[in-house]
């Protein structure tokens, strides 16, 4: 019953998004109008919660009120586009996008499906790509409906107010909030935001490159696409015939993630799109900003600037850098508007635009983003390439896409070369700064660049294809071989570490560990916190919603949390709690102990003494948890 009325409210804030489409983009085709609804029917599910969550905390009154408001809107949309005619097309002219585009979302979901958190034997399991980032998630999302805190604080480290963009998550929390499993309010949140980032790939290039071949090819480079990668595995096997074996077992070493041979131009579904909710749900809107940005700049239709300054507006607290990546292109088509003298009615639609934006995002840069970012910038040079020469760790990242990029530009129109101005000023920003203490994050950055260069690439492929083509019919035959080797070359690492990502399981939460996580949730306060060692798969972090003393540094640490005091305090409380738990435990408000494998593989616990003074709260075969205050 939970999971219809989840679906029915998710629902009902895309048909208020499609309400809302009609009276702003009637004279789109029903596609992109569509698509756009939804668009707009995912910043209101993210926001209008949260922004009712900030006054009442986060509850069910605040998700209602949200819904309420969204519908008002969207009804006023349907009220307000009657007397307004539609643009009609024949959908049959959508059947290669629905083809192409479907086969894309089907591994997009099955793979969400896979790896998100699967029951199997009493444990649960998740894949390659979501073993190291989904428990983080999930802790996220569990808290945050839990505790009910907002503006959220981290549940591992509870002292600190959380800087990540947490709207990704707390769209999660809205869902578990209304009594779903945590897995189906990860699942649904997440499928409705790949269904967005699939269509949306396809109508921005769609309305860049004009043609549908050349769009949904473009489509296909940007998700499926890679470089060199399989030669990797492919050239060795004469003599170590085990890496084919290799290349469909071991962690994390793919023909597009490898890092030893400095590999690391990742696949955006089983790398980017399904681990990252942040990047997911920023690609969810980016796409239709990038759009509208388009439609306006190229095009010199004003009247999309509106709906474009509040779609992006909406950016920093959802995902950071599909924001920067925004700001960095429509910074780059307002000065080739100034210097191209376009006309007052071109820069009253960007003052219009950077009006709304300022308005929307000041707030969320100035009390959250600031806050985190200003302390991480820093020079960079050549992004994650350590030994490689610069141009050859690109050229067998990119494969062909690196080398037909340049021939592909110069070969472009001069409209389509200021098209990817914007991109090329991105690579050069990220090339240059760091924004986070990963350097390798930078690739949040890269992907907006690289869907430029598909794009360009694609268009030039076509033109090629066809230029060999005419004429005589004897060439047929070694175009299509020639096509297919392109095709190969292009595609083979993608499909090969999308194949591996399809196979990989791992082990998240074991038996005994899940099932103390479960008795917790029904019988610790929501704001409890627990002693546990900091392994990044804590169930009770992920699964329960609770505290720990503190979480993995391999989140902390990359969100700018210090979390050093908290993190030398385990072993001495679980070492040396004669000396240190009472004064320690006050300090950090602990409420239970859990000792539990991973404590005693990490700490020489003195089991005696937590025996002794406190009482069992729940016991398992290889899980004990204490409540100090019993």
């Amino acid at each position: 019953m939970a999971e219809l009325l989840s679906v029915c409210y998710v629902v009902l804030f895309a048909v208020s998004g499609i309400g809302m489409s009609r009276m702003l983009f009637f004279r789109e085709k029903p596609l992109v109008r569509i698509w756009l609804g939804l668009a707009f029917g995912m910043a209101m599910l993210m926001w209008f919660p949260a922004l009712f969550s900030f006054a009442l905390g986060f509850y069910l009154p605040a998700q209602l009120l949200g819904l309420l408001l969204a519908c008002l809107i969207g009804a006023a949309g349907f009220i307000l586009s009657r007397k307004r005619t539609m643009t009609a097309s024949p959908w049959k002219a959508e059947i290669p996008f629905f083809v192409a585009g479907g086969i894309v979302l089907a591994i997009c979901l099955v793979l969400l499906s896979t790896h998100t958190i699967v029951l199997r034997d009493g444990a649960l399991y998740v894949g390659q790509s979501t073993y190291g980032d989904l428990a983080m998630h999930l802790g996220f999302i569990s808290s945050i409906a839990t505790q009910g805190t907002f503006p959220p604080m981290y549940s591992i480290c509870p002292d600190k107010p959380v800087c990540y963009p947490f709207l990704s998550e707390s769209v999660g929390s809205t869902i578990y909030l209304l009594g779903t499993s945590l897995r189906f309010a990860t699942m649904l949140t997440a499928g409705y935001a790949l269904l967005l980032v699939v269509t949306g790939v396809y109508c921005f290039f769609e309305e860049w490159l004009g043609e549908k071949r050349k769009s949904v090819f473009a489509m296909l480079l940007f998700f499926i696409g890679g470089g060199f990668g399989f030669w990797y595995f492919f050239d060795l096997l004469k003599d170590h015939p085990e890496n084919l074996t290799r290349l469909f077992t071991a962690f994390y070493e793919t023909p597009t993630n490898f890092v030893p041979s400095g590999l690391r131009w990742v696949n955006p579904i089983a790398d980017m799109m399904i681990p990252q909710r942040a990047l997911l749900f920023g690609w969810s809107l980016l796409f239709p900003c990038l759009f509208l940005l388009h439609r306006a700049a190229i095009k010199k239709d004003t009247s999309v600037f509106l709906p474009l300054g509040i779609l992006a507006g909406t950016l920093p607290l959802i995902h950071t850098h599909s924001f920067l990546a925004l700001g960095v292109i429509s910074g780059f088509y307002l000065i080739r508007s100034l210097f191209k003298n376009e006309g007052k009615a071109q820069w009253l639609g960007y003052a219009k635009y950077l009006g709304v934006v300022l308005l929307l995002a000041a707030p969320q840069l100035i009390f959250f983003t600031f806050k985190q970012s200003g302390s991480f910038l820093k020079f960079h040079f050549n992004w994650a390439n350590e030994s490689d020469n610069y141009f050859w760790f690109y050229i067998k990242n990119f494969g062909l896409i690196a080398l037909l990029s340049p021939v592909a530009f110069i070969a472009a129109k001069k409209e389509d070369r200021g098209v990817v101005g914007g991109a090329i000023l991105i690579w050069l920003i990220a090339e240059f700064i760091q924004f986070q203490p990963n350097p390798y994050d930078n690739n949040k950055l890269l992907f907006i660049a690289f869907a430029y260069a598909c794009g360009l690439v694609s268009g030039w492929l076509f033109e090629a294809k066809d230029r060999l083509a005419t004429g005589a019919i004897r060439n047929r035959y070694s175009v299509a071989l020639l096509s297919a080797i392109v095709c190969v070359t292009l595609f083979l690492s993608g499909a090969l570490t999308l194949g591996r990502e399809y196979v990989s399981e791992y082990q998240l939460i074991d038996p005994d560990q899940l099932s103390a996580a479960e008795y917790v949730e029904d019988n610790a306060a929501p704001d409890a916190t627990f002693l546990t060692y900091n392994n990044h798969n804590n169930c009770i972090a992920a699964l329960t919603g609770r505290n720990i003393v503190c979480g993995s540094g391999s989140y902390l640490y990359f969100h700018g949390i210090d979390y050093s005091a908290r993190e030398n305090a385990l072993p001495l409380l679980y070492e040396q709690p004669e000396l240190y738990f009472d004064s320690l435990a006050k300090e950090y408000d602990i409420d239970y102990v859990l000792i539990g494998s991973n404590e005693l593989a990490n700490y020489a616990v003195d089991q005696n003494y937590f025996a002794e003074h406190f009482q069992v709260f729940y016991q398992n075969a290889t899980v004990t948890i204490y409540s100090v205050h019993s």
